[in-house]
């Protein structure tokens, strides 16, 4: 008596048994479709944090392949000249290893910025990035103050364009964004 008679005596389920199993069926297939999407966009941030850290990496080789040492006379060989604004090898008529003013790390100061596509390839320099830019690179270049006249401070950041907004800066925090530091010595002959 207690048990239930199912419609034609037919070993099935019942509608009720029915709607609950869709009803798991569909949060599964949502709770994956989530999962997908957060993976997606992680591995995207982590692509645009690689390229980051590849193009802060090929400016700061930039940089350190500037003369700054000694000639055989004893006088100081510093490159106050080469554009590092410009790709691929440095130009002529740009402020090479001059001291930078504050905030090129925050804002695009023109001589101490440029601006890369989604390849990797320069686009262009100056205060306002080109409409193919798809990451800005800043760098900063400061005498230790330790040693000011034999060591110098070198401090690349790179980040997708865009990305600055909101007041968090570039060392807002984010694990898309590259920023490497470095020094570079003076060697007697």
């Amino acid at each position: 008596m207690g048990e239930r008679q199912r419609v034609g005596g037919a070993q099935g389920a019942t509608l009720f048994e029915v709607m609950v199993a869709l009803a798991l069926l569909a949060g599964a297939v949502v709770a994956l479709a989530n999962l997908f999407t957060v993976a997606s966009r992680s591995n995207s941030l982590s692509r645009s944090g690689t390229t980051a850290a590849q193009l802060a990496g090929q400016k700061m080789e930039q940089l350190h392949g500037l003369a700054w040492g000694y000639r055989d006379d004893g006088t100081e060989l510093t490159d106050a000249t080469s554009n590092v604004c410009v790709s691929p090898e440095a130009g002529a008529g740009g402020t090479g290893l001059g001291v930078s003013p504050p905030g090129t790390l925050f804002s695009s100061v023109p001589g101490f910025v440029d601006y890369v596509d989604h390849d990797g390839g320069w686009v262009g320099t100056g205060s306002s990035p080109p409409p193919a830019a798809a990451y800005v690179r800043r760098w900063s270049i400061d005498p230790l103050p330790a040693s000011p006249g034999d060591t110098l401070v070198f401090r690349v950041a790179v980040f997708r364009r865009g990305t600055e907004a909101g007041g968090r800066g570039v060392l807002g925090g984010r694990f898309d964004v590259a920023l490497l530091t470095s020094v570079k010595t003076r060697r007697a002959p």
